[in-house]
């Protein structure tokens, strides 16, 4: 049977056009349904399903009976003619000649596999492999993966470089103490937290526009649908340019996302009517934003940051992807742009979804006597970023950027009330394992 598997096709690659031609199929037993006469087994590949029909009268008995036994997700390989059947998968059905049993599997499964019977969530991403093999999450991955791609073209066709930096740092990436530690060989290490620092020395380099998607690591104790300590970040850094220009572009690459998105067929799985959001989005700045969180009725002082439940009461007023800007300095990184002299604004931005926040972004300082003055104001240590502020010795242009949280994009885009969903092995505060 190896030539049949060498020379498999998927479902969706069968038509009634093939009928009378004979195929070979291989995949997974997504359902078994005997009626007396006649019985179907439904064989599920990445692509869909095919319907295999075994008339009890027309198939040799041995193999009949064969079939009958194999249990549900054992994986076959199937050799056989193709005839039209309106009412099969795809319009079409397999009259087997050969059917092969790979690899059988247990007779109790950790989840159904159809969907007919739901699964906590703690259950579906124990048995994650299993998870996957489920129409619904199978899409999840697929619409992550054209995401992810689409954001890659956008980019590269604007002249953007694809670059790498490290994981493991000697010290924070913006000070603070949400860092995994790790042993280095004779020193202490720790995971990055973000390729803030490493993407605006580049800037130094003449690179120009860069960008990276990649893990992040926070070491916060967070236990919310929202939070997890490995994520995957999309970052952006352009020099000559500032807080505005960067702003466009990434209201343009989530516009661009969504219309990869929108005409995938699988998206009907999700039970989503998925809508592409208008540009340009609207903008509010930090004082706007907090007079209209006031004016609900919810206290917040100018200079806090806007927690949760103050997130959750401006996304209803305003329902829609939108901007907050000129964020107090106070409460933004070190390397944020201030407005201007007598200022306690930055030009800085956050991507706000009705649910939660997406991006987060400014204008960078390139100043190095302002750099280091604002390290220090902030508490932190000059010579800890000795490294980083070696590069803004030497010519370091204007710029800006912005990083992007993937799962929180997919999650928020596809209506999805939990991140873990859009992971395919979530770590968080209790979770490190599959």
């Amino acid at each position: 049977m190896t030539s049949s598997i060498q020379n498999r096709k998927y479902a969706t690659e069968i038509t009634a056009a093939n009928e009378g031609e004979r195929v070979s199929i291989a995949g997974w037993v997504h359902e078994k349904r005997d009626l007396g006469g006649v019985f179907f087994l439904i064989v599920r590949d990445r692509s869909g399903f095919a319907q295999v029909t075994l008339p009890r009268k027309k198939t040799e008995k041995e193999l009949f009976e064969r079939v009958k036994r194999v249990p549900r997700e054992s994986v076959v390989a199937i050799e056989g003619e193709v005839k039209r059947e309106q009412k099969a998968p795809n319009g079409f059905e397999i009259l087997p000649s050969r059917v092969e049993v790979l690899s059988e599997a247990s007779q109790v499964l950790p989840l159904d596999t159809t969907g007919k019977v739901g699964a906590e969530l703690d259950t579906k991403l124990d048995a994650r492999f299993m998870d996957l093999r489920t129409e619904k999450t199978k899409h999840i991955f697929v619409i992550r993966s054209r995401i992810l791609k689409a954001i890659r073209d956008f980019l590269d066709v604007r002249g953007f470089i694809e670059l790498n930096t490290p994981k493991i740092v000697s010290a924070a990436t913006e000070g603070g103490t949400a860092l995994f530690p790790i042993s280095y060989f004779e020193r202490e290490a720790f995971l990055n937290q973000s390729p803030q620092l490493y993407k605006q020395m580049l800037m130094a380099s003449g690179f120009d526009r860069v960008y990276e998607i990649a893990p992040i690591f926070r070491a916060e104790e967070h236990d919310t649908t929202k939070h997890l300590n490995e994520a995957t970040s999309i970052d952006v850094e352009v020099a000559f340019e500032d807080h505005e220009y960067v702003m466009t572009l990434l209201e343009e690459l989530i516009v661009f996302a969504y219309t990869n998105v929108v005409d995938y067929p699988g998206l009907a799985k999700l039970d989503l009517n998925l809508e592409v959001p208008k540009v340009p989005f609207r903008r509010i700045t930090y004082d706007e934003a907090i007079e209209q969180i006031s004016g609900a009725g919810e206290e917040i002082a100018w200079g806090e940051d806007i927690g949760t439940s103050a997130e959750h009461t401006l996304g209803k007023i305003i329902g829609e992807l939108y901007f907050i800007t000129d964020w107090p300095c106070a409460i933004k990184p070190f390397y944020a742009q201030p407005a201007g002299e007598g200022k306690d604004t930055c030009n800085a931005f956050d991507l706000m979804h009705p649910r939660l926040e997406l991006s987060s972004g400014s204008q960078r300082v390139h100043s190095y006597e302002l750099l280091k003055q604002q390290i220090e104001s902030k508490g932190l240590s000059a010579d800890s970023f000795e490294f980083y502020l070696d590069s803004f010795r030497y010519g370091m242009p204007p710029h800006a950027g912005w990083g992007l949280g993937a799962e929180r994009l997919l999650m928020c885009m596809l209506e999805i009330g939990n991140i873990r969903e859009v992971v395919l092995f979530p770590r968080d505060r209790k979770r490190l394992v599959p």
